[in-house]
């Protein structure tokens, strides 16, 4: 007979693992699929400053490191395989994975999202090699050169700011005339006398010869074409939620983000949301580790009603 787990999450980022966390205390036959490395998008990020317990900051690796030691101290199991499919018309959820299929009577989903690409030509040749989505990961190969850092919003910003420290010059590309970022961000960004604001400007060519030589910009209330050369550029516009696998399983919004509110139900029953995955107003580190408390909690409570 194929095994039946009680609980199964999808995705080991802070809300996945704070999810068998709970649920593997809670004595719950929990598993975890990660399709990379324990922290998913945390682990891109240099710094954490922002999740508490940690006076001075903490790096995403080690921090998802520590979440995954915690949730398998109370015996959750983690295995690593991308999912492809999902089936929840039974009362036992199947899961389709590049490494079998996995039965349980609850999934978690929190597979989180990826970085946004610009979705202009070359991009994808360039990725990695001139064109970036990870300051805090590939910042060091700019050091004591020139890079455009795309976006407006905090991320764009705190890639500025880490990429300012290392780089000659930045150049802040956004299509607003006024950052998104909340304010914190400001006035440190001001004082960077190595960072330079071009303002209602979006990217709309890469420059290359062999390699990225930088970008031409066009600015929207002129409609003015212009170039910038650089050797990097970051871009920083938002984020994509992988939901891909999910079909017509499950009720998703506007922009592909399951719908679900602070009890992270979904229109399925058993079937639950956490992290950046759904829709909420703030995606951060203690937001979806809360997430995860929560739909342990009502995974809990639906697998009493059984």
């Amino acid at each position: 007979m194929e095994k039946v787990y009680d609980v199964l999450i999808l995705g080991g980022g802070p809300a996945g693992y704070t999810a068998a966390l709970y649920a593997s205390r809670a004595g719950l036959d929990t598993i975890l699929l990660e399709k990379m490395s324990a922290g998913g998008q945390m682990t891109l990020t240099g710094d954490i400053d922002n999740y508490p317990g940690f006076d001075e900051g903490v790096d995403g690796f080690t921090l998802g490191m520590k979440m995954q030691a915690g949730a398998e101290r109370f015996g959750a199991k983690t295995e690593y395989a991308e999912v492809i499919g999902v089936d929840f018309s039974k009362q036992n959820k199947r899961v389709v994975t590049t490494n079998g299929e996995y039965l349980s009577k609850t999934v978690i989903i929190a597979t989180g999202a990826n970085p946004r690409e610009l979705g202009i030509d070359g991009e994808a040749e360039l990725t990695g090699n001139g064109v970036h989505y990870c300051a805090h990961c590939d910042g060091r190969f700019y050091k004591d050169k020139t890079v455009a850092v795309v976006g407006g919003g905090n991320s764009a910003v705190a890639d500025a700011l880490y990429l300012s420290r290392l780089v000659k010059k930045v150049y802040l590309i956004h299509r607003r005339d006024t950052l998104r970022a909340t304010k914190i961000y400001h006035e440190p960004l001001m004082k960077c006398d190595n960072v330079e604001f071009v303002w209602d400007s979006v990217v709309k060519e890469f420059i290359t010869d062999g390699k990225l030589k930088g970008v031409k910009v066009q600015n929207l209330k002129t409609q003015d074409l212009s170039e910038i050369l650089c050797e990097g550029v970051f871009i920083s516009i938002g984020r994509k939620p992988v939901t891909e696998f999910l079909k017509d399983e499950i009720e998703l919004d506007s922009n592909r983000y399951i719908v679900a509110d602070e009890t992270t139900k979904t229109n399925i029953a058993g079937v639950f949301a956490a992290g950046d995955i759904r829709t909420k107003a703030l995606r951060q580190v203690v937001t979806a580790a809360s997430d995860g408390a929560q739909a342990a909690h009502y995974a809990e409570e639906y697998l009493s009603k059984l």
